[in-house]
């Protein structure tokens, strides 16, 4: 059996179980199924499937678990680490069918765009693992040169496609997040530091939209109403984990956000045009009125 069957084997057994457990015979006739279906031969014995068990925990961080009450097998974990392992099953699975799909240009269209600094990406995640202090060079956009940049690696977070790591600067000592697409001249030293035990990168974050804190974290009630056709968008792709829908009808659609008022906010919001109105608080809407009323300057 070569590699690739391997691999899609393992990915057809995760598959099955995220929509729910199931005994080994059911999973059996899956993989009988989806054998013909790729033209592979996945079917297994129990021996087998239990050598997967192991590959699929060692590959993925996916622990298939066995209930003997029961008898059927499903996959553990908490909600975070199930996150993770979903989105390392999404780069294996689109990883496999472009290894398989043969020329692709016209079936799968490409976003074009510029490399996102991935090449650094597995050496920040040794320094903030090993808590190693990064040296670097960064370039803002809005600065045409690059500063040097002493920091203390926390975490990597992503936002819109972009990948950026939170760091502690050493110039002002503040907590930045910095895009890796910036990123250049990655040094990581010996030299460790110590992690402030109070620190929590998703507590950090859980309040905001993006990738800016404000200086005061203090989350707010937001609630925004959407026409009927924009409405069934945001219900399926929320806006935030605090999303709760107030209203949905044919008319349209409320939901209410517990946020920070930060300028990735407004940008999401803008980028909703006629679509949006912001309902509270008041100076929300007034910040939105005054970033139109701007714009309309430009064509006057």
């Amino acid at each position: 059996m070569s590699k690739r069957e391997y691999i899609l084997r393992y990915l057809t057994i995760i598959k099955f179980l995220r929509k729910g457990e199931a005994t080994f015979e059911q999973l059996s006739d899956y993989l009988k199924s989806e054998s013909e279906f790729h033209g592979y031969n996945l079917n297994i014995s129990k021996r087998t499937f239990q050598r997967d068990l192991s590959e699929i925990l060692s590959l993925f961080n996916i622990d298939i678990q066995f209930n003997f009450s029961r008898k059927v097998y499903f996959i553990a974990g908490e909600e975070e680490d199930l996150d993770l392992s979903s989105r390392m099953l999404e780069a294996f699975e689109l990883y496999n069918t472009l290894n398989t799909a043969g020329k692709l240009s016209q079936y799968i269209l490409f976003e074009k765009r510029k490399p996102q600094g991935m090449e650094h990406f597995y050496g920040l995640l040794h320094a903030i693992k090993n808590r190693f202090i990064i040296h670097f060079s960064y370039q803002k956009f809005w600065e045409d040169e690059f500063s040097h940049r002493i920091t203390e690696p926390y975490s990597l977070k992503e936002f819109k496609g972009r990948w950026y790591v939170i760091a502690k600067d050493y110039k002002d000592n503040v907590v930045k997040t910095f895009g890796l697409d910036r990123i250049s001249e990655l040094e990581i030293t010996k030299k460790k530091f110590v992690l402030a035990k109070n620190f929590d990168a998703n507590k950090l974050f859980r309040n905001c939209f993006g990738i800016i804190v404000p200086d005061n974290p203090k989350p707010e009630e937001i609630i925004l109403s959407f026409d009927s056709v924009q409405g069934k968008y945001i219900k399926s792709f929320p806006l935030h984990e605090s999303q709760q829908i107030i209203k949905d009808d044919e008319d349209e659609v409320s939901i209410k956000l517990k946020l920070c008022i930060t300028f990735d906010f407004l940008l999401e919001l803008l980028s909703y045009g006629e679509m949006l109105k912001v309902i509270s608080p008041p100076k929300l809407k007034k910040e939105i009125l005054k970033l139109y009323s701007n714009a309309l300057k430009q064509y006057k």
